[in-house]
Formats: C-alpha cells, structure tokens, sequence
C-alpha cells in the first residue's frame, strides 16, 4: 500500500517536504515547514488566532531536514521553532500556552489563554518517543530529551535530559568527544 504524502493548501512548504495523511492544522497560514522534512501521520498542529474572545499572532516554523513522527501534537497562540536537522519521535507534545485557571473567573474553557514565551528546539535536537515540551523552553543545539520526559525549562546546547520534570543527565564534551555525567561539568 503507497503512503498518501500531503501538503495542504495554506502551510507554507519548502521543496521535497510532505505529511503523511490523516492530520489536522488550524491556522495553516501561520504554519511554516522548511526543506526536505518528512512528518509523520496524526500530526495535530493549532496555531490559535482566536480563544475566549482574545486575539493571537501564532506561528509553528519547523526547519529543513526534519523528521517527526506520528502524531505530534502542537499547540501555540506565541511560537514554536523547531531546529534544521532535528528529529522528533512519535507522540511529541509540544506547547507555548496553556489554559487560564483563575478559579473567580469562570469556566476554564472560557478563559483566555496565557503562555509563558515561545518554545524553542535547537538544531539537531533529538526528543524521545511522548516527550512534551512546555511553554517559555527553550532547548540548545543538538540536546536530547528522554522518552516520557516533561521539560518544564531551558537547557543549555548538548545538553542530555530526561525525567518529568526534566532534569540534565548529561552534557556532551568535544574534548572528550563523549556525553559525560552532568556533575563532571
């Protein structure tokens, strides 16, 4: 059976970049996918101009040369920037808002959404299988995250991390040319 490989209208794609059907993007015009990247089926991506009555300038730039894997999920009302040569496992949960929870102001749902900054994966990054990244982090070039793990904050470039909440594990070493533990550094 041949893939059914999609670029809907409205995203803006760089040349040989495609996803796998199904998937479902709301405020394609404020989605950008760069050069030779491949996305898996299921992606869900929401850049959100519009919640409780508040207006927003979204925008999910994805690099060239990246893979991500079957359904992602990608929510964002600020930015979400994911690094040239990055590779994404599947289930990747990656958000730079979240829900008002003022318990005098009504209804969850009805409250205005709040973030806390745009999310930022460097170049070369790699995110493990249910990884979620929240919002305001931002990941250096070439980090890697733990599956299952939560990033709740930045980490610096080569960094290792995992567990929820995310803590480093390990930093890469050009002079050593090897991933040492993090109390070495």
């Amino acid at each position: 059976m041949k893939a059914l490989l999609y670029r809907p209208r409205g995203v803006t794609f760089g040349e040989r970049s495609y996803i796998h059907r199904p998937y479902s993007i709301s405020g394609r015009n404020r989605v950008k996918i760069g050069k030779r990247t491949v996305i898996g089926s299921g992606l869900h991506i929401q850049a959100i101009t519009n919640y409780a009555g508040v207006d927003y300038q979204p925008l999910v730039e994805i690099g060239d040369d990246v893979y991500i894997g079957s359904n992602a999920y990608f929510t964002a009302i600020d930015k979400i920037s994911i690094g040239d040569g990055s590779v994404l496992s599947e289930q990747v949960y990656i958000t730079d808002e979240f829900h008002g929870m003022d318990p005098h102001a009504g209804l969850i749902m009805r409250q205005p959404l709040t973030s806390k900054g745009p999310v930022t994966v460097g170049r070369g990054c790699f995110l493990g299988f249910r990884a979620s990244i929240m919002p305001g982090v931002a990941l250096g070039d070439h980090c890697i995250v733990g599956a299952n793990s939560t990033v709740t904050h930045s980490f610096p470039a080569y960094s290792m991390v995992g567990g929820s909440p995310a803590r480093l594990l390990k930093q890469y070493s050009a002079e050593a040319r090897a991933w040492l533990p993090a109390e070495n550094h």
